[in-house]
């Protein structure tokens, strides 16, 4: 990987590889874009096959939170950790303290969080060493707690706007929800669209989580392959990503995909094909980004009122998705990507422009 040429290709500002050789610590903070505002993003630790394949994932998902972060409406940038160990395995007191020392270095430009292979107590050793954490245990600062029905209910929220895209009216009433995955998130967005009257359909591996969407929602369960193929009006994938994809598109049914997982398109030929196929798809970063806005929150002392408020904004981030992609005539998950990228632009040559008139009054004064 050649480092220097791929990050000016994307235009990130920096990447900074952490080391500590008494407590194992290997770790890479990458920093995308400051423009909006410091970086947030959480930290990863997996075990990788190289440090080229951690390199490039520390870029790939700071990028993502730049983005993420944009058309949340926060005034925060993207950044990411990973840290490279077996999170079962390698862990100790001393790796995420140190990791702590690194972040305090960075004198606020960088702010962390927990992530896959990450824990709360995890976070609670490095808000030992720095303030620059959010996601800590309540007895140690201002804490949003569990981000789970907070995620829900901004794709619960995003799921509606996509409704009134597709149906004139954002009612859920009625409507029949396949919803793939049954975990923390979507169970709590079942919550939701059962309370709206919703008729469900549902499929997870952890049959427990079924028969619990069943017996509580009423829902219909169906085998993992056969999800993408039932009669429904919105398709709601909640577990793995890349999920839509050649072999899956031609069996969906539904004119709507609205639901919590990452990364939901193979590739991007697959938001065009669903574009083609007249689906209606609310971008994935941004219907799930309640979780961000929640423990963004934490940094102003968190307000659950306040952050919930926030988080009903996605309705209104969707609904302006849409309206660019009919504007530019684009597919939506091309259309969030500009109205993040308009938002950074906007911010950037406002400062630029803020800056010149500085010079030209110091100029004049000089004269």
């Amino acid at each position: 990987m050649e480092l220097f040429k791929y990050m000016e290709m994307y235009d990130y500002e920096q990447a900074v590889v952490c080391q500590d050789k008494e407590s194992g610590l290997k770790a890479i903070i990458a920093i995308h874009d400051t423009t909006l505002g410091p970086a947030l993003g959480g930290t990863r630790m997996w075990k990788y096959e190289s440090e080229e394949a951690a390199f490039e994932d520390a870029l790939r998902l700071a990028k993502g939170m730049t983005y993420k972060n944009a058309a949340a409406g926060l005034n925060l940038g993207g950044g990411k950790t990973v840290i490279m160990g077996d999170p079962y395995k390698d862990k100790n007191e001393a790796m995420f303290r140190a990791f702590g020392r690194f972040i305090q270095g960075l004198n606020g430009r960088y702010i962390t969080a927990e992530d896959v292979g990450t824990t709360v107590e995890d976070m609670d050793l490095v808000y030992s060493e720095t303030d620059y954490v959010t996601g800590i245990s309540p007895a140690f600062g201002s804490s949003s707690g569990n981000p789970s029905p907070v995620t829900a209910y901004g794709v619960y929220v995003g799921m509606k706007a996509a409704a009134k895209e597709a149906f004139g009216d954002d009612s859920l009433e009625g409507k029949t929800i396949a919803v793939q995955g049954v975990g923390n998130v979507s169970y709590q967005l079942c919550r939701y669209l059962h309370e709206e009257s919703a008729s469900l359909i549902v499929t997870d591996i952890n049959q427990t989580a079924v028969r619990k969407a069943v017996d509580e929602f009423g829902a219909r369960a169906v085998d993992i392959a056969d999800i993408y193929s039932v009669e429904c009006d919105i398709f709601s994938p909640c577990a793995l990503g890349a999920i839509i994809n050649d072999e899956t598109i031609p069996q969906l049914k539904a004119k709507v995909i609205a639901g919590a997982a990452n990364n939901q398109l193979k590739d991007s030929k697959h938001g065009v094909m669903i574009q083609e196929k007249e689906i209606v798809y609310a971008p994935d970063y941004v219907i799930n980004s309640g979780g961000v806005i929640n423990v963004a929150d934490e940094l102003i002392g968190y307000n659950r009122d306040r952050a919930m408020k926030k988080v009903e904004t996605i309705y209104d981030s969707i609904t302006k998705i849409f309206e660019i992609s009919k504007r530019d005539q684009i597919p939506s998950f091309l259309a969030a990507n500009r109205m993040a990228e308009e938002r950074i632009a906007t911010m950037r040559n406002s400062r630029r422009q803020f800056l010149n008139n500085g010079m030209n009054i110091l100029s004049r004064g000089r004269s």
